[in-house]
């Protein structure tokens, strides 16, 4: 075949395939929303490097541009780029933590160094930079609104905290750490996934135990055979410590490269490089945050353990307490204290109970309605879709996926197919959220019933999605959950509080057999059972986030054993033997993965804000306070448009104290 015939018929080929990909062109469905059921693995490489080519397209024509920077033909410009590209990996990177595959790893193994690449290639531009600094550097005579303002220092420090000022010798260590970073925690989300998915221990009624939390934990608490107990204990606090999923070796790789390149962009570590963006802005500020806290938690901690061992002496003479032992004794423990255990309380706690008792709390707070679409695209059929009304005005699409399934996760989470915004034209982008949870499934004669740290996990996610759902700013980078990472809990953890509520219970717990309301002496011992465990709930969070920031606090490069490392931190602050840090290091997903790394502390920082929060309605004597709800939703709907502390005094009228906190916990 002659050279330009072959050429022909390449090009054919690619515009066939161009046409064929749902990627390439706008979304014919309802809301837009993504296409589900078109969408194959092999379209998404090709939408990559499309969405990758396009904006690099539209980078160039900024930096070409001959006119003035302005705000117009510089900052927005920059702000809208990458449509294409946003869109695919929103629906790839969604996907593949809850319809994980072989297929679906070998496209992120290949795409995720192309992506920090690319990243590089526009955080290290150095024309697009000048531009931006340009406007950025005359911006009080732009006659900017506080939003255009908001996005240019944000956009301006943006680029300084990837690497714009990086000196032109260093850039390429610094595009090949990042490439590095990437590729590993890839690599380490990867392990955990398969090592979770590995183990499955038959017993002897029948049933079995795997290392998903919704059978785990159950089996924990009512496994009367030691022994068993130990053997789940260690396969699930030893996955990925060695063997085919060994994680430690990426753990030394991720600490040193992240505090190399830390050190390129002038940090001395690399919490000092996180927390500059964030509200804590210190490692020591976060120290004394968590250490005030850890003083009395430790204390209560401490008076359980006693209790424990008690209890464990009289089944097993001479026996010592050991932390597979801890989840047992607890919930013996609260059945005898408070009269109350799971299997009392899941029947009132239906998950289709708990969900609309979510649903109607944002009713009360916000005047949403939720309605079920059955007739929308989905992922999963297992995903539930919901029409988010404001009246008669959609304000969104959610969906919700409540389930294990091999090719997910573990944990619970929320994030978005596409965020709010308003397009360059000033059209309002409706948001399309997404809650994912692993709740234990239905079975053939009762619902899925939830216990009630579910129940509170259910609300918790569903406040992440009213922060999405509710957003309402002009530009996708400020609009919605893109608020510093130890502000972004706070939606999500004050909505546990509605949740926990005896006066809200009421309105939601109803039996799943005969429909009767949750009964007042239950939910009384629901409620006496808040501060009950509380030592340990809040030593182990406390424990996994010092030991998040001395890993991150390094300032010079060491070989880490993970494991060693790990053990010589909680016998610096004085943790007992008998707990362990809520995540041990080879698992520890959330500052290895998932975007937490020196931020696993912001769970406490924003605990103080909600508890705060909150006690602002139980003050004002009605939990849905019409205008203190009005103050709430103003910051939820306002991103990160404004300062978010700014915000929080806005709506509460002063600083928070840690106090609501302490009280809650029944540390004061």
């Amino acid at each position: 075949m002659a050279a330009a015939a072959m050429l022909t018929l390449a090009a054919c080929n690619q515009k066939k395939e161009m046409e064929n990909n749902p990627f390439f062109s706008s979304w014919d469905t309802p809301y837009e929303i993504p296409d589900f059921g078109r969408i194959k693995t092999t379209h998404y490489m090709p939408a990559f490097e499309e969405g990758m080519a396009r904006q690099k397209a539209e980078i160039d024509s900024i930096v070409n541009n001959p006119d003035e920077p302005t705000f117009e033909n510089t900052v927005l410009a920059y702000e809208y780029s990458g449509q294409l590209l946003r869109e695919v990996s929103s629906v790839f990177f969604n996907l593949s933590e809850c319809e994980n595959s072989d297929v679906m790893d070998a496209i992120a193994e290949e795409v995720t160094p192309k992506l920090s690449a690319h990243e590089d290639d526009i955080a290290l531009n150095a024309k697009l930079f000048a531009r931006i600094k340009a406007v950025y550097d005359q911006r009080q005579s732009l006659g900017l609104n506080a939003e255009q303002m908001r996005l240019l220092e944000e956009q301006y420090k943006g680029f300084v905290r990837a690497g714009a000022n990086v000196p032109e010798d260093q850039q390429a260590r610094f595009r090949q750490l990042n490439e590095e970073i990437a590729s590993l925690t890839l690599r380490f989300a990867q392990n955990v996934l398969k090592a979770t998915n590995a183990y499955s221990k038959q017993l002897p009624d029948g049933s079995k135990v795997t290392l998903d939390m919704p059978t785990w934990e159950p089996f924990m608490q009512t496994c009367p055979d030691r022994k068993l107990r130990e053997e789940v204990w260690h396969a699930f606090t030893d996955r990925c410590k060695d063997g085919e999923y060994d994680n430690t070796k990426i753990i030394n790789e991720l600490v040193n490269k992240r505090l190399e390149r830390a050190n390129i962009l002038g940090f001395p570590t690399h919490a000092d490089w996180v927390l500059d963006d964030c509200l804590a802005k210190t490692p020591a500020n976060v120290y004394k945050c968590l250490q005030d806290i850890w003083t009395p938690a430790l204390k209560v901690a401490t008076q359980e353990r006693d209790i424990y061992q008690k209890m464990l002496e009289k089944d097993e003479s001479g026996a010592k307490l050991q932390p597979w032992d801890w989840r047992y004794y607890a919930e013996k423990y609260r059945a005898e204290k408070y009269a109350i255990d799971d299997a009392e309380v899941r029947p009132y706690f239906s998950l289709d109970s708990v969900r609309e008792g979510a649903f109607m709390v944002a009713n009360r707070l916000y005047g949403l309605t939720f309605k079920e679409r059955t007739d929308l695209p989905t992922y999963d059929t297992e995903a539930r879709c919901f029409e988010v009304l404001q009246g008669d005005s959609t304000v969104g699409i959610l969906y919700m996926d409540f389930h294990p399934r091999a090719s997910k996760r573990s944990g619970a989470w929320m994030t978005e197919f596409r965020g709010q915004h308003r397009d360059r034209d000033g059209r309002n982008v409706m948001p399309i959220i997404q809650v994912v949870c692993n709740f234990t499934k239905p079975t053939a004669d009762r619902p899925s019933l939830l216990n009630f740290d579910e129940s509170e996990t259910l609300f918790h996610e569903f406040g992440h999605a009213l922060h999405g759902l509710l957003s309402h700013c002009t530009y996708p980078s400020l609009a919605g959950t893109n608020v510093p990472r130890d502000f972004v809990e706070l939606p999500s953890q004050v909505m546990e509080n509605w949740c926990r509520h005896p006066q809200v219970m009421k309105m939601y717990a109803h039996h799943y057999q005969t429909g009767a309301p949750v009964p007042d002496e239950l939910i009384q011992k629901i409620a006496a059972a808040q501060t009950y465990g509380q030592g340990f709930m809040t030593v182990e969070l406390l424990a996994a986030s010092l030991l998040d920031m001395d890993y991150y606090t390094l300032r010079q490069p060491a070989d880490i054993d993970p494991l060693q490392f790990e053990a010589e931190a909680m016998q610096k602050i004085g943790l007992i033997p008998e707990i362990i840090s809520r995540y041990r290091s080879p698992y520890f997903q959330h500052i290895f993965t998932t975007g937490y790394d020196a931020g696993y502390y912001s769970y406490t920082w924003t605990a103080i804000l909600d508890a705060d929060a909150f006690e602002a309605f139980a003050e004002s004597g009605d939990l849905f306070n019409p205008d203190l709800a009005l103050k709430f939703r103003h910051l939820l709907e306002s991103g990160n448009t404004v300062d978010p502390m700014e915000l929080y005094r806005q709506f509460r009228g002063k600083d928070p104290s840690p106090k609501a906190l302490l009280r809650r916990k029944g540390m004061l």
